[in-house]
This record gives structure tokens, C-alpha cells and sequence, in this order.
């Protein structure tokens, strides 16, 4: 009898991997098989891009994709964000893959058919819009996979939610946005989300190769604001006033010694930049204020609420010690990117199989950031990246992303729907209720 139990494990578990290799199998075919389609979506979502808070078209043009497969569609999430609904026909878990929708106020200069000659309106401007962070292949990867597990839902064990979120580059002003707003609008309840997956392209690593990093994967991004308040002088009497130009640049090289003097480098690294400086109106004139911006990268709790304390210390004694006034603000947009190490281990299979072994491989973390990060605080998260680099060419010439030269190739795109799809297989079937 113990012999007869032993071999109908045996069988069983034989079956069970048989099966799995066939919904592998399945799944590649029908991801190669709309591969055009696919490439026919991003090119049109390329050329009409929208910018964060202000994607109508786009949600609309996934809409009916989603309406089309027979999903149950929830619209205007986050004000322009788009939920699918899709329930396996087998008991499971509950599976979340999110992609992102919005463009970026860039002017495009690739000369493609379909490059972007949209304009939109950000902080009460007219500019150029364009996908400039291939948020286009994002969509267009989610679409296939809820084209490709629509088709095949009585073998899904568990729900899929498809989650386009909207403004994930950050709302304009002072409106809310992004996986925040999301979030704060139930998106990761009812039914509460047991995992979720993402993906980002990437214009520097080649076409069809997949990366990752278990744990901390991206950084924190903290925008500050740094207000020197000086006293107003005659440009040929600067020691009739308080100059916080001069100020100013005293704050900026403080700021990075705490980077490269204050702060444990081999721990994790830190990025403080200024991206913009006002002040002054004549050449003649000294002013009489100053406000900077810039941004703030972390990879570690501890050093995040460091450097936040040694930024308005080392302000506000610089500008003490010329006799002016500082005033910082610190608000945070994104945290940690972390990727659930147990939930990496189980899936990377998954990848593999989409990508092939020999493609898929760890990565290096960097300080880059996501709002995808929000999303870990309410489910075990994994976040990976798919090359989008045309084969054969110098990782180091392709143009960064949020550029105007900024390039994806989009013949394997496919790769991201196999990924998403045996992502989703392979955990309703490890974590089946």
C-alpha cells in the first residue's frame, strides 16, 4: 500500500511539472503570436503621449482593449487610472501587475515614423510630450499579457488585477497622483493583492535580456527646496548687503561633502543634486533671496533620515555664519524599490523560462527611483528591468532615459508578456488556496 502512496505522489507530481512546462509553452506561443500587435500598440501610444494626471486618451485606448477581452473594467482610479479584473478558473491567490501611463515634457528628436509631435500644458506652459521613459512599452507589455491570460483563464489559479496607474513621473503642483493615490483609493483591496509585479524597459541594456536584484533595487528620491534669504545691495557695494548667490554656491559644496565626506559609501550610495537655481533679476543688483531645488537619492532607511538632518544643518550654519537666514523643505517622493527576497527567489524561474537562463541576471542596485516602491508596502513586490537596446550596439552611447534621443526597440517586447504570464501561472500555482 505504501508503495502504491509513494508512486501516486510520484505521478502526480510528474503531472504537475508536465503541466506547468505546458502552460510555458502556451504562453510563448501566444505571446510570439500578437507580437504585432503588441508593437502596433506602444507605437501608437508613443505618438500620443500624455503628460502625469492628464492621460484621457490613453485610458480610454486601454479601456476598450481590456472591455474588449471581456474584463471587468474600473475606470478613472487616481483620476485617469485604469483597473482589469480577471478571475482564473481555478481558487488562488490574488496576483497584481502594474504598468505606468504617463509621458514626460520632452521634445522628441528619434526619427521614427511614429515620433511624438503632442503637446500638453505642465505648470502653466505649453510643451513638447513624449514617452521618454518607455512607459509606452509598459502599457503595450500589460495589454499583450491580459490579451495572452484572458485567453487561457481556466488554467489561471487565482485573480489577476491589471493596474495602468497614471502620473507615476509625479502629479503636477501641488495635485495627488501616482501609486499613492492609488493606493489610498483601494487599489490593492477588494480583493486584497497578495503579490504584485513590474517591470521597467531600459534603453541601456540589449533587447530581450532581463535584470534584477532581490532587496533594496531602487532608491529613495526626496525633492528639497533650500530658501537663502540675504539682505538686497548695490552690485559695486556687495559689502552693503548679504549675498545668498554667493551664499548659495557655499550651500551646494557642503551639500556634497555629506556625500562624499559624512557619509558610508560602502554601505549604500548617496546622490544629492541641485537641478535649479533662482534668484536676482539685473546684473547690477544683488539680491535679496535665493531658491534652489534638487533631489536626494538613498538606499537605506538609516542614511535617509541622515542626510536629511546634515542637509539643513549644513544650510542653515553656512548661511548662519555670512549672516543669513535658511529655510529647508523636504518632501518625499518615492521610497526604497524592495523587492521581497523569497518572492525573487520563487519567480525568477518564471523569468527564466520567458527569457532564456543565459539572459537573466542580477544587477547592480541604482538610484534611479519608483513610485512602484509604494506599492511594496502592501504586498510582497518584485520589480525587474527588459532590455530595450537594439542589439549589437555600446551600452555606454545609449541615450539616457528622459532625453530627447531616448530609443527603445521594441521587436522583443514580447518577452515582457511572457514574463508577466508565467509570473502569474507559476505563483497560483506554488501559492494556490
Amino acid at each position: 500500500m505504501k508503495k502504491y502512496f509513494l508512486l501516486g505522489i510520484l505521478m502526480t507530481a510528474s503531472y504537475a511539472i508536465l503541466r506547468a512546462q505546458d502552460i510555458k509553452t502556451q504562453v510563448a506561443g501566444k505571446a510570439t503570436a500578437i507580437l504585432p500587435e503588441l508593437i502596433q500598440w506602444r507605437r501608437y501610444l508613443h505618438e500620443h503621449p500624455e503628460l502625469s494626471n492628464r492621460e484621457f486618451k490613453t485610458a480610454a485606448y486601454i479601456a476598450a482593449h481590456l472591455k474588449k477581452l471581456g474584463l471587468e473594467v474600473q475606470t478613472g482610479v487616481a483620476k485617469t487610472g485604469v483597473v482589469g479584473i480577471l478571475k482564473g478558473g481555478k481558487p488562488g491567490p490574488v496576483i497584481a501587475l502594474r504598468a505606468d501611463m504617463d509621458g514626460l515634457p520632452v521634445k522628441e528628436r528619434v526619427d521614427v515614423p511614429f515620433a511624438s509631435k503632442a503637446e500638453g500644458e505642465y505648470l502653466g506652459q505649453t510643451v513638447a510630450v513624449m514617452h521618454a521613459c518607455g512607459h509606452d512599452t509598459h502599457m503595450a507589455i500589460l495589454m499583450g499579457t491580459a490579451s495572452v491570460l484572458s485567453a487561457m483563464k481556466k488554467d489561471i489559479a487565482g485573480t489577476v488585477k491589471f493596474i495602468f496607474q497614471p502620473a507615476e513621473e509625479g502629479p503636477p503642483g501641488t495635485e495627488e497622483g501616482g501609486a499613492p493615490l492609488m493606493i489610498k483609493e483601494g487599489v490593492m483591496d477588494n480583493p486584497k493583492v497578495d503579490a504584485i509585479f513590474g517591470l521597467h524597459i531600459n534603453s541601456a541594456t540589449p533587447v530581450g535580456e532581463i535584470k534584477y536584484k532581490p532587496g533594496a533595487e531602487m532608491a529613495a528620491s526626496d525633492w528639497f527646496t533650500i530658501k537663502v534669504k540675504g539682505k538686497q545691495s548695490h552690485g559695486s557695494q556687495p559689502w552693503g548687503g548679504v549675498d545668498p548667490i554667493v551664499i548659495a554656491a557655499q550651500i551646494i559644496q557642503g551639500l556634497q561633502t555629506i556625500v562624499s565626506r559624512q557619509q558610508n559609501l560602502t554601505k549604500a550610495p548617496v546622490v544629492i543634486t541641485v537641478g535649479k537655481i533662482h534668484s536676482g533679476v539685473r546684473s547690477n543688483i544683488i539680491p535679496e533671496e535665493l531658491v534652489m531645488d534638487g533631489t536626494i537619492r538613498t538606499l537605506d532607511e538609516a542614511m535617509h533620515k541622515d542626510v536629511h538632518e546634515r542637509i539643513r544643518n549644513t544650510a542653515s550654519h553656512i548661511a548662519a555664519a555670512s549672516g543669513a537666514t535658511v529655510e529647508v523643505s523636504i518632501d518625499t517622493k518615492t521610497k526604497v524599490t524592495y523587492n521581497d527576497p523569497a518572492l525573487v527567489k520563487l519567480m525568477l524561474p518564471s523569468l527564466e523560462a520567458a527569457a532564456g537562463k543565459e539572459k537573466v541576471y542580477e544587477m547592480e542596485w541604482t538610484t534611479g527611483a519608483e513610485d512602484f516602491s509604494f506599492f511594496g508596502d502592501k504586498a510582497p513586490a518584485f520589480f525587474f528591468f527588459l532590455g530595450g537596446m537594439p542589439a549589437g550596439r555600446d551600452p555606454k552611447k545609449a541615450a539616457p532615459h528622459h532625453t530627447p534621443d531616448f530609443f527603445i526597440d521594441d521587436s522583443m517586447l514580447d518577452t515582457g508578456v511572457k514574463a508577466f504570464c508565467n509570473m502569474v501561472f507559476d505563483y497560483g500555482r506554488l501559492k494556490g488556496k
